[in-house]
């Protein structure tokens, strides 16, 4: 038996890291108290109804899946990290949803081409590191003439700028990694599509957070519960100067944008149809 290649253990290592990351802190938190109807949002642009067979990429605990498996539909919800998965099968049991969780790469995914009528993402293919091969591999499902639907946070967004403010905090991304909020930007998006979608509707909206009235308050809760933000908080391992830095910087960021105890969170929602 021949040994894996060094890029095939990059990317096996780089995948658990990613895996480590989202299951810290409590990312279904963020999605029911934060972002409660983006899922949903994102489930009614792609239009869908009874029957359709539908992929949701990077589905964390069910935020567009739920909704989507509710209106009928025939749902996959696929995440790397099965903690957030097991999470999801406990909120679907509750709202009365049934579909099926599978642990799964967003950029290898086990699934036969042309599977799905609709294959979606809410604010999470975004995090998948290598945007090229995550696109290939949404496009690849989706059937001829199928949906494909990405509700993704912009660059110039209040989460795009928080992960900007990360950024001279945490270690330097792994060679060929790009930077999530990229999927935000309709021009890239367009650039990882090409020719292979039509009927492209892309717009920017928002999300009105009022969760929280201080800045600290923001801070602390993504402290908490945010793994991108917990990560960078133990990359620095304790350096107390370093730490209260970056308390400043993510406070200074909240409280430019607060505006009567809310923010208006920015995202980029982009439906399209699979050429046939």
């Amino acid at each position: 038996m021949t040994e894996p290649s060094d890029a095939v253990q990059a990317d096996r290592a780089l995948k658990a890291k990613h895996r480590a990351m989202w299951a810290l802190g409590d990312y279904p938190s963020v999605v029911s108290d934060v972002i409660p109807d983006l899922g949903a949002v994102l489930a009614r642009e792609c239009g869908v109804k009874q029957g359709d067979r539908v992929l949701d990429i990077a589905a964390g605990s069910g935020n567009a899946a739920i909704p989507a498996a509710l209106a009928g539909a025939d749902v996959v919800a696929s995440d790397l990290t099965p903690e957030l998965l097991e999470v999801g099968r406990q909120l679907a049991a509750v709202r009365g949803a049934t579909l099926d969780w599978r642990e799964a790469d967003a950029e290898a995914l086990p699934f036969a081409d042309g599977e799905f009528d609709i294959v979606m993402s809410c604010v999470g293919i975004m995090f998948a590191p290598h945007h090229q091969t995550a696109a290939d591999e949404m496009l690849r499902v989706c059937r001829s003439g199928g949906t494909v639907g990405l509700a993704n946070w912009t660059p110039q967004g209040f989460i795009g700028r928080m992960f900007a403010t990360m950024k001279p905090y945490a270690p330097p991304p792994p060679p060929g990694a790009q930077p999530p909020p990229l999927w935000g930007d309709e021009e890239h998006v367009h650039e990882l599509f090409g020719d292979r979608v039509t009927d492209v509707d892309a717009r920017r909206q928002t999300v009105h957070v009022d969760r929280f009235a201080e800045p600290e308050a923001f801070r602390e809760f993504f402290k908490a519960c945010y793994g991108p933000t917990i990560a960078v908080y133990r990359s620095l391992g304790g350096d107390a100067e370093r730490v209260a830095a970056l308390d400043a910087d993510l406070d200074a960021l909240a409280r430019d944008n607060l505006r009567d105890g809310a923010v208006e969170w920015e995202y980029l929602l982009l439906t399209a149809h699979r050429q046939g």
